[in-house]
Order: structure tokens, then sequence, then C-alpha cells
């Protein structure tokens, strides 16, 4: 994934950028850059690895090390980023958030042309930040030049562009899958992911760019340079997991909807006679947490935190290189709360399930700690297809998701021909694949949220959502 922040003001805007980019550490672990331009100064960069250290600390030094009336901070999960770039269209510097699956057939056309080639990585790859470079610069204008990279990139693509003039390019993805929020304030704009995190800093919420569109911010003004469309596409994950809590898309609060998305899981079951009589109701931290307080609401039941995360040290599971050291960590920060747990019936919610390799080390944490009964609700429905447009799961095979390998186990090759079965809440099969599951992570009862759940609980109109890694529909 990824996150991003950027602000154009009268004078030096790298505080703002500081706190905006640290504020979306929740969103990548791998790298983190920042681009500023200055009158004096030129353009400036740096670049630091974050999987063992956080923003913060890497970066700390920026407020003597650059200058800028222009910036752009970038959190991701890709390869290092922003880049500073000399061509025609001038020298500038560029970042993106989003995922090109296309590379190796762009590469080779791009290096068809006279002259043409990129820096060569390990292996032989190419950094995409400098791959989405070269096919803007193939034209003779930014927005000629984006138009024509979002056309021909397979995947998904936020640009955020500081020009040697002092203005930011901010292009959202043409399906707008990831939400591009513009601030002001007296003094500047700023631009955001997270609109909460320029909100913080002293702007107001002023736009929100549409699907494909492409706009030209500087302190005083915000132009529209080519528009775009409302047909958009955002991604429904975003409010399940990726989103922080305070953040908004399209209007709707990320903490609101998690609430709202567990009490109707909650009816769900009361209208279907399946809600378990257990102690205690809580959420897998974090995220799970609001679903599961919706959930205790409607159902009645008791919430409590039986286990809490500690973070202090480590603020992510994800953050080692392997699995196996990552479970490791997810597990040690486990520390269990043993009045709320020996002996107890619990139900807890999840935002999802992907593989279930960390559920199932969640589940066996809970009884080796004394639980009696351990019941497990996903907030979303089960994951079927790799995400196209976002680097979601670590997931190398569609096959390594656990809805997909037990779909494999139960049917084999033929069970993929019915995955729309699998998907349906009251079809066998769909039964089948949930009870098999249960078993497999050895739970006392599975359940997930629907479908027609999610989106009512997000509230927008299924055909301005992204839905395909539950559906496999675009």
């Amino acid at each position: 994934m990824g996150g991003f922040f950027g602000a154009v003001g009268q004078e030096d805007v790298m505080q703002d950028v500081f706190f905006g980019t640290d504020y979306h550490s929740h969103l990548g672990t791998k790298s983190a850059g920042m681009a500023a331009f200055d009158e004096e100064w030129g353009l400036q960069r740096k670049i630091h690895g974050i999987a063992n250290s956080p923003f913060r600390t890497q970066f700390e030094d920026i407020f003597t090390s650059m200058k800028g009336t222009a910036a752009i901070g970038f959190i991701n999960d890709t390869d290092p980023q922003p880049l500073l770039v000399r061509s025609k269209l001038g020298t500038f510097a560029i970042a993106f958030v989003g995922i090109i699956r296309n590379t190796e057939e762009l590469i080779a056309e791009y290096i068809e042309q006279e002259g043409s080639q990129l820096n060569a990585l390990s292996k032989g790859g190419v950094n995409t930040t400098e791959l989405l470079a070269a096919l803007i610069n193939r034209k003779n204008s930014f927005v000629e030049g984006i138009h024509f990279a979002q056309e021909v990139i397979d995947g998904t693509a936020v640009i955020l562009i500081v020009t040697e003039t002092g203005s930011i390019i901010a292009a959202r993805d043409k399906t707008g899958i990831l939400p591009v929020h513009i601030g002001k304030s007296e003094t500047g704009h700023a631009i955001s992911f997270e609109d909460f995190a320029y909100q913080k800093l002293g702007y107001t919420s002023e736009y929100e760019l549409k699907a494909g569109e492409i706009v030209e911010v500087t302190a005083s003004d915000m132009k529209i340079l080519s528009e775009g469309s409302r047909n958009c596409k955002i991604c429904a994950f975003l409010w399940t997991y990726y989103g922080f809590p305070t953040a908004c898309y399209d209007g709707v609060n990320v903490e609101v909807m998690r609430c709202r998305n567990g009490e109707i899981m909650a009816q769900h079951e009361i209208d279907n006679g399946t809600l378990p009589d257990v102690d205690t109701v809580a959420g897998v931290p974090d995220s799970g947490t609001p679903h599961a307080i919706g959930f205790a609401n409607r159902s009645h039941l008791t919430f409590g935190r039986p286990f809490i995360k500690y973070t202090p040290t480590w603020p992510r599971s994800f953050m080692p290189p392997t699995q196996a050291d990552r479970n490791k960590i997810a597990k040690m920060k486990q520390v269990p709360v043993d009045a709320l747990i020996r002996d107890k019936k619990l139900l807890f919610v999840d935002d999802s399930i992907v593989r279930g390799t960390q559920m199932r080390e969640t589940v066996e944490f809970l009884y080796e700690s004394g639980a009696k009964e351990v019941h497990m609700r996903s907030a979303c429905p089960p994951i079927m297809y790799g995400c196209k447009f976002l680097n979601f799961s670590r997931a190398t095979s569609e096959n390594e998701l656990i809805a997909r390998a037990t779909i494999l186990e139960l049917e084999g090759e033929e069970g993929l021909k019915h995955l729309d079965e699998y998907c349906d809440y009251d079809s066998e099969r769909g039964r089948k694949m949930r009870q098999a599951i249960c078993e497999k992570l050895h739970m006392s009862s599975l359940e997930f949220q629907t479908i027609d759940g999610l989106i009512e609980a997000i509230g927008i109109d299924k055909d301005n959502l992204c839905t395909y890694c539950w559906t496999g529909k675009e």
C-alpha cells in the first residue's frame, strides 16, 4: 500500500509535510521519502528505509537538511521514492501510490526507443517510479504524459509531482481506487491520502479529486488541469482495514462505518438464530475493535479486551521480512488479561481473514491462555481474489488465500468454477467452506460479513465501490 502528503505555502512547509507524512505511517512499512522545492535551494530529496524504525526517527533532521515552499512525503511498501528527474518537461520530483503490474511489458516497449535506458536494480528490475516518469516524459506536457501513463499501466497510480516552478501536480488514478484530498489554509494548500492529516495541521477540507482528475496546486490557488469522472470505484477495503479511524472517504468516516458494520453483522446473526452465548465480544486489535464495538452494542453482549497488543517496541506485526518472524512478533505482542480469558467463552471480530496464518496463531494463543470457547467473525466477506490494484496481500498465489485453499481441499480445481456460489452466504457450498475453515483454525464457530452487509455499512452505491477481492468483478 502507501500513503502521501504534500503542501504548498507562502513560507516553508517542511514541518507540515513531516507531520502529515508521519500520519500515514499505518499505510506502509518498507520505505519513506520526501522531496521539496525552494527558490534558493532548488529541488531536494531524501529517502530512508523504515522497516526497522519509524518515519519520525529517520527524518527528524529534515528541518535543517531540507527547505521548501512546496514539498511531498511518501510512505510505501514499494520502491524507494520520490525521485528527481530531469527531462524535456523540466526538472521535477515524482512519486506515486499504487501498483504497476505490467512493468516488464512497459520496460520492453520503452527501451525499444532509440537512446532509451532505465537504471537496473538487482535481478534486472527497475524502480517503478522511474518507469512511471519515463512514461510521462514520452509526451509534451505533464497532463498528456499522466493520461498516457494511466492508460498503459495495468494497475493503479495516484501521482504527485513537484515542479521546478514550485507547484504540485496531483493526479488521482483513472478508476478512483484511492482517494486524493485537498485542504486549504490561510497560507497555502495541502494534498493528502487521509484528510484528517491536514485537518490536524490547520487546513480545512476544500476538494476531493474525482477519478482520473488532474489538478495543479499553488499556495494561493488550485487549478483543474483535466476533468475527472464521478464514476469512481473506491476501494471498499479502505473502510474495513486500511483507513485510520478518523479518516473519511467520500464523506463516510472509517470508525463510524466499522461500528455500523459490526451492528449489521450482529443483527444478521440475531435474525438467523446463530448468535452464540458468550461471555465477551472483543475485537482483534486494532482495526477489528470498532467492528466488535458495533457487534456488542447491537447484540447486547458484553464488550471487553481479553488481550492487549504491546506496541511500544513492535508497532507493526508485519515488519520482519519472513513470515515466521512476523508470526513470532504477532504472538509476542499479544499480552493476555487472564481474568477475561480463562474459562471464558469469547467472540472475536477481526477486520478480515486473508491466509489465516495469524488468525491460527491468535486462536491457539487464546486457548493456551485458558479460553473455553473461541468464536470468530470476519468483518468482510471471504477474500477470493488477489487484488489487481494495490499491494494488499503478501500471498504469491491466489491459492494461498485461505478461502481458495479450502475450496481446493473440498473440491479441487472443480471448486474454483463455483466461486460465486462459495461467496454466497446462504449456499450449501458457502456453508461447507466456512465450516471447513472453522475446523482448520480450531474455532468454536466462524461467520463472515456478507457483501450486501458490507456495502450497506459503507453506505455508498455499490457501483462506486471496488469489491474485486471478494467478487472478482471490476
